[in-house]
């Protein structure tokens, strides 16, 4: 029981250090994603032709819970939906440990790992307060993947089995929104490994909860139908057209994106200034996944836990996703942004659960050469990621004066012209009608009393 309490206090103490950082480095006042949301929702969060349209799931349901909750309690302050994203990131934190404290992991692997959980390589998502519901999307992805270990290990519970079938609808349908299908491709094929190898056991059940996880998926894609498309990117072709034009981009593209989680883009970009780096460090992440895969397979890992695969799946096919998804921006550095850390850090996992699993049992007669691939891995990433957080700290004044200044600028906002609106609230800078959609959002909010403009801020 001691034991057990030493594992959960640090996810305890990194939401903790996380709720430090977005009061230290950020305060209340719209931006960016926040003032299409605004112009789209406010003031009448209770209006039902707002929620009951075709594309609902692509807007997230939760979030309009979470609309009427922020502004009936606390007249809209973002940095309500800032501390829901922490809670959920501990919420994950929570979920990573259940497996480590079940397979009775060595503490010091576990520190290192959380150490990764909770680095400020996702500082954008941490300080964007809008992504709230993406943080906990991963919370529902962690405890799914964790109940498909339970019933792989044949450990599970008649509770387990009904949560596998229940999960997938509850995160699909209200919860994921796009990030709903990596999930959904990473989880059919665990189902699929489950029936392949664990048939004798299991019978038809992975089939069955892969149809539970296909079905609210093919319902998003339905949803998804509907929705119109609105990217300001600069692409003008198709991505066979651009992939025969410029494959080198997409390699880059797909290469750089791997660095991000050893040193966060943003401090990468600061010291390196030429591919050869970012390309260094992309080609050695890529290179531990591979091992790592390669790990679970010769020391036949995957019959004890099939954990550690499903999070290298997950973090390989992110990276394959945002190449895909993010292409039409036409930057190669595109894919080091900090706003993707929440998508890439599951592979990550994956890499050091699989070494640390190795090195835990005398059974897996592991030779130097696994020792010295955990250590190098060790030390890439948390040399790394304590970097990143280290610098971000650093940056956390800063950043809160920006935020501040942007807020003062929000109570003076009928005294400036809509291209310094346009320049200082990071929305959509590309459009011409950039400044006029920032000056309707915050008209909404003073027109109601919300945000900086509620009463007593001013």
């Amino acid at each position: 029981m001691k034991q057990k309490y030493l594992y959960y206090t640090v996810p305890v103490l990194g939401t903790i250090f996380c709720l430090w950082y977005i009061f230290a480095a950020t305060c209340d006042g719209i931006y960016s994603d926040y003032v299409r949301l605004v112009n789209s929702y406010l003031p009448n969060v209770f209006n039902p032709g707002l929620f009951f349209v075709p594309d609902i799931l692509t807007r997230i349901p939760i979030n309009y819970l979470a609309r009427i909750i922020n502004v009936t309690l606390f007249d809209y302050n973002v940095m309500f939906d800032r501390v829901l994203g922490v809670l959920a990131l501990g919420l994950s934190g929570a979920a990573i440990t259940a497996y480590c404290v079940r397979k009775k992991l060595p503490y010091g692997w576990f520190l290192a790992l959380m150490a990764v959980f909770f680095s400020l390589n996702k500082w954008e998502m941490l300080n964007n307060g809008s992504g709230f519901a993406h943080f906990l999307s991963f919370a529902l992805f962690y405890w799914h993947y964790e109940v498909l270990d339970r019933v792989w290990s044949g450990r599970d519970s008649f509770r387990d089995r009904i949560s596998l079938i229940v999960i997938p609808f509850l995160t699909t349908l209200l919860v994921a929104g796009p990030y709903c299908a990596i999930y959904t491709v990473t989880v059919l094929l665990a189902c699929i490994m489950m029936f392949l190898l664990k048939r004798s056991k299991l019978g038809l059940r992975p089939v069955i909860y892969g149809l539970c996880t296909l079905v609210p998926f093919l319902l998003y894609l339905w949803s998804n139908h509907y929705a119109v498309e609105d990217h300001a990117a600069p692409a003008t072709v198709s991505l066979i057209t651009q992939l025969m034009d410029t494959p080198g981009f997409f390699v880059r593209f797909f290469i750089k994106s791997f660095s991000s989680m050893v040193i966060e883009g943003e401090r990468a970009e600061e010291i390196f200034r030429t591919n050869g780096p970012f390309l260094a460090m992309g080609l050695l992440v890529i290179a531990l996944y591979a091992l790592a895969l390669w790990y679970n397979w010769y020391y036949r890992l995957y019959e004890e836990t099939i954990l550690p695969v499903i999070l290298i799946m997950s973090g390989g096919l992110n990276h394959v996703l945002i190449v895909l998804s993010r292409w039409i921006f036409l930057m190669d550095n595109y894919g080091l942004s900090s706003r993707y850390a929440l998508q890439f850090q599951t592979g990550i996992l994956g890499i050091i659960l699989t070494f640390a699993l190795l090195l835990r049992q005398r059974r897996y007669r592991i030779g130097s050469g696994v020792k010295l691939a955990a250590g190098i891995t060790c030390f890439v990433f948390l040399a790394g990621n304590c970097y990143t957080t280290y610098t971000e700290i650093k940056k956390a004044p800063y950043r809160k004066a920006a935020y501040e200044q942007r807020a003062e600028l929000s109570l003076r906002f009928e005294q400036v012209t809509d291209e310094e609106l346009r320049a200082n609230f990071e929305y959509r800078l590309s459009r011409e009608d950039s400044g006029q959609k920032v000056r309707s959002a915050l008209t909404i909010l003073k027109e109601n009393g919300y945000s900086v403009f509620r009463e007593g801020n001013q």
